[in-house]
């Protein structure tokens, strides 16, 4: 199969690039390499994926409309997984327009370069952070999505809603999977897991948010990318001939499209994780303890049954384990050994 992938350079697009490249298939991927966090690591990712035959890589942004869709009509894709995006809560508190630009505009781009393709499946990435003030526990994919606390969070309702729109004007087949907090090797240096370690190794202080008393769901990459590849093979169908998993099932009653939480549903508090660290690394961290950041929310947990349901799959890695396995990576890459 040929699998066009967005945001190819990223954290997780090369993982899932990896993956699909491993199993045989033809990669390409679209991505803007831009400067959000230092591009080198993305360049460094990519020279991972070139030593595969069947990758090929345009360099592009999701706002170049022709751009896109001219790679598009030359790749005609059977998947198509839309990873690109504008990342972190945080920072769309600076900079909304970057995440309107990108999350909003760009994901309508694609699409309609989609619909004069028609690709067997199209899976876009969501987020937890779509949930928002809703305060049911476990998150579940029928949960109301209506209270977001961030324009990142928004622009992914959005997102989600637009490929709702053209799956059933368009009868494109479509899966939004929402992750919670990813993590492992080659990972993004704005997230905590990274920043902690750089830090606590250079003997740094590190900043503590929430004052340590918040909890994520934490998704070790391995396992998301096995979902991901699981879910690309179960397109959805419209209606009741896809909702045969009754109240689980968030299959639309009018379109071929799904949501589906990527979770193990076993939160971990901060300061569980900032143990799992300090014991990988063999060093103790001095804390600034800090209050909540504008747009964060205290606690995620995801209901994870859904996704067992349709792939007979969930997250199991441990976060001692997956933390010890991003160390080790981090270690490797300082030294320039990867």
């Amino acid at each position: 199969m040929r699998v066009f992938i967005t945001g190819s350079a990223g954290f997780v697009g090369f993982h899932i690039a990896q993956r699909f490249l491993d199993d045989g298939h033809e990669v390409v991927g679209y991505d803007g390499f831009t400067d959000y966090y230092d591009p080198a690591l993305k360049r460094r990712r990519t020279q991972q994926l070139s030593r595969a035959t069947g990758f090929d890589v345009v360099e592009g942004m999701l706002e170049d409309a022709p751009l896109l869709a001219s790679t598009i009509k030359q790749v005609n894709p059977d998947i198509v997984i839309h990873l690109a995006a504008q990342a972190g809560v945080r920072y769309s508190v600076e900079n909304p327009g970057a995440y309107i630009a990108s999350n909003v505009v760009g994901t309508a781009n694609l699409l309609e370069a989609l619909r004069h393709v028609k690709p067997l499946h199209l899976l876009f990435a969501s987020t937890s952070s779509v949930y928002g003030a809703n305060k049911e526990f476990p998150f579940g994919e029928t949960s109301r999505t209506a209270f977001p606390l961030s324009t990142y969070a928004a622009t992914k309702v959005s997102g989600e809603a637009l490929t709702h729109a053209y799956a059933s004007l368009f009868d494109i087949p479509t899966t939004c999977f929402r992750f919670f907090t990813v993590y492992g090797p080659w990972g993004r240096p704005d997230m905590a897991l990274f920043k902690f370690v750089d830090r606590i190794r250079r003997g740094e202080a590190i900043d503590v948010y929430g004052n340590g008393q918040m909890s994520r769901d934490f998704t070790y990459i391995d396992d998301l990318v096995e979902a991901v590849v699981r879910l690309s093979a179960r397109p959805p169908e419209a209606g009741a001939a896809g909702a045969h998993l009754g109240e689980l099932d968030s299959v639309s009653p009018v379109a071929p499209w799904r949501v589906v939480n990527i979770a193990g549903g076993q939160p971990v508090t901060l300061r569980e994780f900032i143990t799992a660290i300090e014991e990988a690394l063999g060093m103790r961290a001095e804390e600034n303890l800090l209050p909540m950041q504008m747009g964060d929310v205290t606690d995620t947990l995801a209901s994870p049954r859904l996704l067992r349901a349709l792939t007979e799959y969930a997250p199991n890695t441990s976060i001692n384990t997956g933390v010890q396995a991003f160390v080790e990576w981090f270690t490797a890459y300082q030294r320039e050994e990867i």
